[in-house]
């Protein structure tokens, strides 16, 4: 479905961009079109987990049945889930060895994941036909 398609793209890129370039510098005053804002940064990712399960579900038309999406869906389901736990670390007192365990390997790997999104939404639009994008 097209606007799963341009969705995909758009979770894509925008959760790249901020896994990628911007700094960590979250402000929590109230919502706000800002990817600087946590509560927009948890709705880009529960929106992305969505997208990228519904993109699983519904690829483009001609392409195979949950391979021919593959790519740009678990980018989503990747980018949606590291931005959820990132609201999720600063906003709970809870801490346990796996949750930080998990944030060193995501606070490593931040940069290159966020690429790797941006790399999968340019992609994606671009080459849309192909199985696996």
């Amino acid at each position: 479905m097209p606007h799963f398609y341009f969705l995909s793209i758009l979770c894509n890129a925008a959760s790249g961009y901020i896994l990628a370039f911007r700094k960590e510098e979250i402000r929590e005053e109230g919502f706000s079109f800002s990817f600087d804002n946590g509560v927009f940064r948890l709705v880009l990712g529960v929106i992305s987990v969505f997208t990228g399960l519904l993109k699983i579900l519904s690829p483009m038309a001609g392409n195979i049945p949950v391979i021919g999406d593959l790519v740009p869906a678990l980018a989503n389901l990747a980018g949606g889930f590291v931005l959820a736990f990132e609201y999720y670390r600063n906003h709970t007192t809870l801490r346990s060895e796996a949750v930080e365990k998990l944030d060193s390997i995501i606070e490593k790997n931040k940069k290159a994941a966020g690429s790797f999104f941006i790399g999968a939404a340019v992609l994606h639009f671009v080459f849309y036909p192909i199985l696996f994008l």
